[in-house]
């Protein structure tokens, strides 16, 4: 990060040195002939240089915005030519990205594997020799044979790779896709940040990321995030006197209006970007394990080959040297980190199907093993669309009687509160219909107000509105000041948020009269009552209150927190999200215990709980501040208990995780929407952000965003992270199965008869079928329900099981003992005479162990399971691997028996050896019903 601030700096201190002076501009000629008054350089330069000379002798953020020929009120004109003209001359929105790398050169980096590379120097060696001993073409026919499957593999190889690459290039480029808030010819919209032009007015909010670079137009306590450019971590404020806004910067807190004055490749962050390049994923923790277990094998696989290759050696014909090399080739398992690297990029392209856009790989299979789950409430175990349904306002008989029975002056102070102290909006849309704009929240309230016979604009003109301080999870309130025209510059505080934390700030209340009476314990023990009440029927609790602010008031000052009046408390519904109750005990079947973490009242929280099946007999509900202040040791005895959190703030959620992770070795995936989430996001194991409700910087800090904010999506991520960690186990027990047999047989085989039954080339045919095609077909396998009625792995789970070691013996003991028995008395038991009967056996035991894998491949499904064939015809990638397999087999044996050594069979010797296959799947089954 330093280098990023050095290039900062000096291209901000050249350019404040060198460039030309205000009074020298003048306006390019193709900038005038299309009606504006600026250039894309001097709009730069403004902005990056933080010149305010400069911004002075051009008007001030409304000159800019006149010369940009646009409005700070209703942003740019809807004409088509003029946007097409501006982009042409300014530029768009996005940043250069390096070239996707050819096809040919994933061929090169396949041809650079350590393993092809000694291969090839064996077939030229093998081409020498063949054609020294044995003349052309006979003598070539080896040689020319390991060739052939080289460059076979390095096609296949080549071309998974390039898919995955394009693949994720996709999925990248749908990471980047944000919509921000703008106001285009009048009214505001959500668009693509890439359509953003110079002169669009664009709306911020704590949490965004600044899409471009800009100037400030309007707005309250906005502190800006600008180390990811400058490296410090001070937050900067901005406002009318520093109005300069960077593009890759977050907002930390307020709320505003921008005007962009450059966008793309000409911002500081699009120039530093073009002189970065960007890396890709490390690998994953499953792929670093995988390839330690594939160099433990490589060396165990040396070994034997190095013996092998000196058996062989003795007294042998020079050309059978080579057979030790491929014993070596084979031991080693290359298709494991492929395997995972298919698995997951299957996985993540299925998930954005489902609603879960994967950021980071390792995301997929850590969420298969995690054993707790700490979920938001708002907009994830609920829909997010909220109504008030009831309030404590005035006393009124009921609902629909609140404005006529309502005192005046108590609906004018609640009105005023209502649409001034607010994050929303009220516009009209392009249809001139009435739309709400804001949080869930801010729009339930708003509605509420109009429900009242309220106009948001008549409001917000009534008064003048001198700060507002917006909302956030550690305050749990937002307040507004504003100043009463006529009545000598009289200011008035409002207070909105969390029902018991205004409350306690207020000392007076208004009654059924209108009347402003003091708050005594009567009067306190009847609103807690009423809050109870909202919160037990799962309602969200909002308190509006408001104080006459004595002795003027500065924008700096803080808004004050105390000697309050209360207007009243309003219960806003916000129902539960339809199945997530069934999601919450299929996590409960699945070992996984869900945790409620919010900062609603907790007999909101418990009431929801209980709706959704998170809160038990046996579970504890706790408040936040309680939770602060528990010793150590109790901790340890509540933690494991706590079903609920209520009232919490983001440290309280940071702790409970931390706490999980290190004390409980709990494996623990964390959803959060807000900016303030961001540590309790990255101190997880899985970072779970919520697409819709979720700030920019909450989707920077996690794994996975949920695009639909629902529960039911978090449960399908884990079932597919939990799909990707068996597949991999799957193709492993498949894998080392064809590694162990291999290897024993070549070289039990060398040691004791001198040669071996399978050839270079036919283990070369075999290592295809076990590494490309057996990872795609085996890793490509979708979830099922059963997956979630197992317990979780864990975060002390071993990779390789009891299980699988029971089936990977149990099946390599069956492969070995047919192949050596075979190897006994297969010309005998075939009648095999003449001088052809050794080709005939070696290749009726070549077609056997090739069917002993495509049976085993298909036992291989299930690990546990003796119904392997469930769902088999819904995975038509298997199937075709399967297919596929047996015709090149097929055409190895009849057609290429001079390539691979093999000659024709009969179709007795075929079906025998197809049997031979066949059996290894009922005593795969048999293996399978022995405990261990």
């Amino acid at each position: 990060m330093d280098y990023l601030v050095v290039i900062f700096a000096t291209h901000i201190d050249g350019y404040c040195s060198t460039g030309v002076s205000p009074s020298d501009y003048t306006v390019p000629s193709e900038v005038k002939a299309a009606g504006f008054d600026i250039c894309a350089d001097e709009l730069g330069s403004i902005v990056e240089g933080h010149d305010v000379k400069k911004l002075r002798f051009h008007g001030g953020v409304s000159g800019i915005a006149r010369k940009l020929c646009t409005s700070t009120n209703d942003g740019l004109p809807k004409d088509a030519d003029a946007l097409r003209r501006r982009q042409e001359l300014f530029g768009i929105n996005k940043f250069a990205e390096s070239e996707s790398r050819s096809f040919w050169v994933f061929v090169w980096e396949a041809l650079h594997d350590m393993t092809l590379m000694i291969l090839a120097v064996c077939a030229f060696v093998s081409l020498i020799v063949g054609i020294a001993t044995e003349g052309w073409p006979k003598g070539a026919h080896d040689g020319l044979g390991i060739v052939a499957s080289i460059m076979l593999v390095v096609f296949v190889t080549a071309t998974s790779d390039y898919r995955q690459s394009l693949q994720f290039k996709d999925l990248d480029k749908e990471k980047k896709k944000i919509s921000i808030q703008v106001t285009r010819n009048g009214f505001r919209q959500k668009m693509s940040i890439y359509d953003l032009l110079p002169g669009d007015i664009v709306h911020l909010a704590i949490g965004d990321q600044v899409p471009a670079d800009g100037l400030f137009v309007s707005g309250f306590s906005v502190l800006i995030d600008e180390s990811s450019l400058t490296g410090e971590s001070e937050p900067v404020m901005v406002g009318s006197e520093t109005p300069f806004l960077l593009s890759g910067t977050k907002v930390q807190d307020g709320s505003c209006k921008m005007l962009i004055t450059t966008v793309g490749m000409r911002t500081q962050w699009g120039k530093l970007m073009a002189t970065l390049s960007e890396g890709g994923d490390d690998e994953t923790p499953l792929q670093v394990k995988l390839n330690g277990v594939a160099t433990i094998i490589g060396k165990i696989g040396l070994f034997f080959a190095v013996i092998t290759f000196a058996v062989l050696v003795q007294g042998l014909l020079v050309r059978k040297w080579k057979d030790g090399s491929h014993v070596d080739w084979n031991a080693v398992p290359e298709g494991l980190p492929l395997a995972v690297t298919l698995s997951l990029a299957f996985a993540m392209k299925k998930m954005m199907n489902d609603k879960a856009l994967v950021r980071h790989l390792a995301a997929c299979e850590t969420m298969g093993s995690a054993t707790t789950i700490c979920s938001d409430k708002t907009g994830t175990l609920t829909t997010n669309h909220m109504t008030v349904s009831v309030h404590e306002v005035g006393n009124p008989s009921k609902f629909a009687n609140l404005k006529s029975e309502l005192h005046d002056s108590a609906l004018k102070l609640l009105l005023q509160s209502i649409f001034n102290n607010t994050g929303g909006e009220v516009v009209m849309s392009k249809e001139g219909k009435r739309e709400i704009l804001g949080t869930p929240t801010e729009a339930a309230i708003l509605e509420f107000g109009l429900s009242l016979g309220g106009e948001f604009q008549a409001e917000r003109e009534a008064v003048k509105l001198v700060k507002l301080e917006p909302f956030n999870s550690t305050k749990k309130r937002m307040g507004a000041i504003v100043e009463l025209p006529g009545e000598g510059g009289r200011m008035r505080a409002h207070s909105k948020g969390a029902s018991e934390i205004v409350l306690a700030s207020c000392e007076k209340v208004i009654n059924a009269k209108g009347e402003i009476v003091a708050l005594d314990d009567s009067s306190v023990k009847f609103l807690q009552a009423t809050i109870d009440q909202f919160a037990g029927e799962a309602l969200r609790t909002l308190c509006l209150a408001y104080k006459e602010v004595q002795g003027g008031f500065s924008p700096n000052d803080a808004i004050p927190e105390s000697g309050y009046t209360c207007i009243g408390i309003v219960g806003i519904k916000d129902p539960v999200r339809p199945g997530v109750k069934e999601s919450v005990a299929v996590c409960h079947a699945a070992g996984i215990a869900v945790r409620m973490v919010t900062g609603d009242n907790i007999n909101t929280a418990k009431a929801i709980a209980r709706e959704c099946g998170i809160l038990t007999s046996d579970g504890i509900a706790i408040e936040g501040p309680v939770f602060r202040e528990k010793s150590q040791a109790e901790l340890l005895e509540l933690i494991p208990k706590i079903q609920v959190m209520a009232r919490s703030s983001p440290l309280d959620k940071h702790t409970l995780v931390k706490h999980l992770r290190t004390t409980f070795d709990d494996v623990v995936a964390v959803t959060g929407d807000g900016t303030n989430d961001a540590p309790a996001l990255h101190e997880a194991d899985i970072g779970l952000a919520m697409g819709i409700a979720g700030t920019e910087v909450a989707k920077e800090s996690a794994d996975v965003i949920i695009l639909d904010d629902n529960f039911s999506t978090i449960v399908t991520v884990a079932k597919w992270g939990r799909s990707v960690y068996i597949n991999i186990q799957k193709f492993v027990q498949f894998q080392l199965t064809v590694n162990v047999v291999a290897l024993v047989v070549n070289f039990s085989s060398a040691c004791m008869t001198g040669s071996a039954p399978l050839t270079a080339v036919q283990l070369l045919w075999v290592n295809m079928i076990m590494d490309t095609l057996g990872a795609l077909a085996l890793a490509t396998e979708p979830p099922n329900n059963e997956l979630m009625k197992r317990a979780p792995v864990g975060r002390k789970g071993h990779f390789i099981t009891n299980v699988m070691w029971r089936n990977i013996l149990g099946q390599s003991f069956y492969q070995f003992l047919i192949i050596w028995k075979l190897q006994a008395s297969g010309k005998l038991m075939f009648e095999l005479e003449g001088p052809n009967s050794d080709l005939v056996l070696n290749t009726i035991i070549f077609n056997s162990f090739v069917f002993c894998q495509v049976f085993n491949e298909i036992s291989s499904r299930e690990m546990e399971s003796i119904n392997v064939f469930r769902g088999i015809m819904n995975n038509y990638v298997f199937v075709m691997v399967l297919g596929a397999t047996v015709a090149f087999q097929i055409i190895i044996i009849e057609l290429l028996g001079t390539f691979a050594n093999t000659t024709h069979l009969t179709s007795h010797q075929w079906g025998a050896s197809v049997l031979i296959g066949f059996i290894g799947m009922p005593i795969a089954a048999i293996l399978k019903m022995v405990p261990v």
